[in-house]
């Protein structure tokens, strides 16, 4: 796509915020003016228009992008979101340990731990794990708590988490970026921690170095997302 905008400012209509191109109000692939409740996610989402260049692609402009998710795609389908994320805390990535190597296990078991004695002690969702791959049976109650934590969010929080959870393949770890009690780095390199050994033992691969770059990069975005749309 071709810039065809001088400048990009956030504007108060009607209670809430769109962002005008010159004479023009960034709209939502349906049509519809992208009206957003705060003036933060507002000038921000400009800010990145202001960046875009003579050439840009909708990658560029990640806000835009999950501003308009939350209205077209989590609004009218929040039952079928809430339940789709609520399935990633019952076959969390925390909850499937290494047997073998021990070295592999005890790491395991030192970085992901802590995470789930936080869900345990700060949603009081508690989750059981097991070693290989066998599938772990939760306990009957915890998709109940799980669907319960995400309807209590916003449209924006669930577009954010929509990113954080599958990206990391954990809800723990999504929650926790999305909460701010983990920092997006660090939630990515927990969630890679068996890559992480792997390109230890075995060297690094380039596109599997792309590809954790890639996901923090995304991972990074949703968090920044979750925070503007509750400042």
């Amino acid at each position: 796509m071709k810039r065809f905008w001088k400048h990009a400012a956030p504007r108060r209509e009607a209670g809430l915020y769109t962002v005008s191109l010159d004479n023009r109000t960034v709209k939502t692939p349906g049509g519809t003016a992208l009206a957003v409740p705060g003036r933060a996610l507002a000038e921000a989402i400009a800010q990145e228009w202001n960046e875009a260049q003579a050439e840009f692609s909708p990658a560029d402009l990640p806000l835009t992008q999950l501003a308009c998710t939350a209205r077209e795609r989590i609004a009218p389908h929040r039952a079928d979101i809430v339940r789709q994320l609520a399935a990633y805390g019952l076959n969390d990535l925390l909850c499937y340990r290494a047997d073998t190597p021990p070295a592999l296990a005890a790491r395991q078991h030192a970085q992901w731990d802590p995470w789930l004695r936080w869900m345990d002690t700060t949603h009081g969702i508690g989750l059981i794990t097991t070693e290989g791959l066998m599938p772990v049976n939760q306990l009957p109650w915890t998709e109940d708590k799980l669907m319960a934590l995400l309807a209590a969010r916003t449209q924006d929080e669930l577009a954010g988490l929509g990113v954080l959870i599958p990206g990391l393949g954990s809800f723990v770890l999504g929650l926790a970026v999305a909460e701010g009690a983990l920092a997006p780095q660090a939630a990515c390199a927990a969630a890679a921690l068996d890559e992480l050994w792997q390109a230890e033992q075995w060297g690094e691969d380039p596109e599997e170095l792309a590809k954790r770059a890639k996901i923090l990069a995304d991972i990074e975005d949703a968090a920044r997302f979750i925070r503007l749309a509750g400042a």
